[in-house]
């Protein structure tokens, strides 16, 4: 698939895979198998960015992807986001929607949202919001209408 294809069909949620097409190196070639990972991957779709004009600047579509968080001892230190613009060369493909009844929780209301955490279920999003400070959290569930749309479509992973 394409990025547009991407920002258009995939969830909020959704397991998003990139590449590039080439195959992995062996890992014995460290600095090739580094700069591979760069263009080959996975991660949580988070946020979708629609185009904005800002004077004679000009900026592309563009979705966002929670790669993964680095710490230790349960502590994140560093959260890896990667933003993907719909001018993208990758290829992309959908590896996991979101179930029927998960509940999505985004830090704020609004377009600019962004996802925090995607739970199994309403009470577990609640108690997960308990324990992490969003005051202006926006709860939403993922329903049959949305997943049922995309298997209509010809959009199911």
């Amino acid at each position: 698939m394409s990025a547009h294809a991407i920002f258009d069909n995939a969830p909020i949620g959704s397991i998003i895979a990139w590449s590039d097409g080439m195959p992995r190196p062996p890992e014995r070639f460290t600095k090739k198998l580094a700069a591979w990972l760069t263009n080959n991957g996975k991660g949580r779709l988070i946020r979708k960015q629609p185009g904005r004009s800002m004077g004679n600047l000009s900026l592309s579509a563009s979705f966002t992807l929670h790669e993964a968080d680095l710490g230790a001892g349960g502590v994140v230190a560093i959260r890896v986001h990667r933003t993907f613009s719909l001018d993208s060369s990758l290829h992309f493909s959908v590896v996991e929607r979101p179930t029927i009844g998960s509940v999505r929780v985004f830090d704020r209301p609004g377009e600019d949202a962004e996802l925090v955490h995607l739970a199994s279920h309403r009470p577990a999003a609640e108690e997960w919001l308990s324990r992490h400070g969003y005051p202006r959290a926006v709860l939403e569930e993922v329903t049959a209408d949305e997943v049922g749309a995309a298997i209509i479509e010809g959009r199911a992973a």
